[in-house]
């Protein structure tokens, strides 16, 4: 197999022109914050990434690199200093209503059952309360989670809170998914099995998904392609790896593939780099 590192870390470099056919573009943005002093940080320099229509994307890099600040630029939390943002070829205009979030820690109220945390988007869009509900337990359903409908979050496991967090996602039928370490607080099993339950809702009807994650595993099991950040500050986009392994996947059984332990290999070596830069008391050589 070629080595993927040849063929694209030139491809983070350009990027085409905003389409209806791409879910996200971030064109050349750069992404600041006022700090004391009356001084800015550079937190983003010139990025430039385009997610497709049903495409994966999970975005890795060191801690603090900006990973979590693309998210919520393609949210509309956040304003580009320079460069432009679009959502399917057109200008994101405050929020972006076209993309669910996924956070995380999640956003669960605590005086609600999970049918009515599920539910709240619908209702709050103006579904009728009785159809939201009916939609919601669907949804559990679906998440595995029916004979738990009505159990309130702090009566539920880690993983069973973030399947109905996920749930309360993808209910409003979002055109675009930001996922911000969704299964980070999870122990290793539970995320495995969330992994998997991810992939079969998104196989059903291949939303645009932009995924950020600590964990180069995850990130090659999960996606269509890989993007690497630099080290901060001033993070630049520095890799874009194609995911050639065939789907369905198994999440537990896929990372004994030859084929993907390659990818993981020349993915991490770049990473590793970067990785070493934001601990620089560590001499080249001591991470593994």
């Amino acid at each position: 197999m070629p080595s993927a590192a040849d063929a694209h870390i030139a491809g983070a470099e350009t990027q085409s022109i905003g389409s209806a056919d791409e879910a996200v573009l971030f064109d050349r943005i750069a992404i600041e914050f006022d700090v004391a002093g009356g001084k800015t940080f550079r937190a983003v320099e010139e990025a430039d990434l385009k997610v497709a229509a049903g495409e994966f994307v999970a975005i890795v890099g060191p801690t603090g690199c900006g990973k979590s600040t693309l998210l919520n630029a393609a949210a509309g939390l956040l304003k580009p200093a320079s460069g432009r943002v679009s959502i399917f070829g057109g200008p994101i205009a405050g929020l972006n209503e076209r993309a669910g979030y996924l956070f995380q820690q999640d956003a669960l109220m605590p005086w609600k059952t999970a049918v009515e945390n599920v539910a709240i988007g619908l209702e709050v869009a103006g579904v009728r309360r009785k159809d939201a509900r009916d939609q919601a337990r669907a949804w559990l359903k679906r998440v595995g989670l029916a004979p738990f409908a009505d159990r309130y979050p702090h009566m539920l496991s880690g993983g069973q809170r973030k399947r109905v967090a996920l749930a309360q996602v993808l209910i409003r039928d979002p055109e675009i998914i930001l996922m911000d370490e969704p299964f980070g607080p999870l122990d290793a099993q539970t995320r495995l099995i969330m992994g998997d339950l991810l992939l079969r809702l998104w196989s059903e009807n291949r939303k645009a998904v932009l995924f950020v994650t600590h964990d180069l595993e995850e990130a090659i099991s999960l996606s269509d392609r890989v993007v690497i950040m630099s080290a901060g500050p001033a993070a630049r986009i520095i890799g874009d790896f194609p995911i050639p392994l065939a789907r369905p996947r198994d999440i537990g059984e896929i990372k004994l593939d030859p084929e993907f332990q390659a990818l993981h290999r020349d993915i991490w070596h770049i990473l590793k780099k970067e990785v070493l830069k934001a601990y620089p008391g560590f001499a080249d050589g001591e991470a593994e």
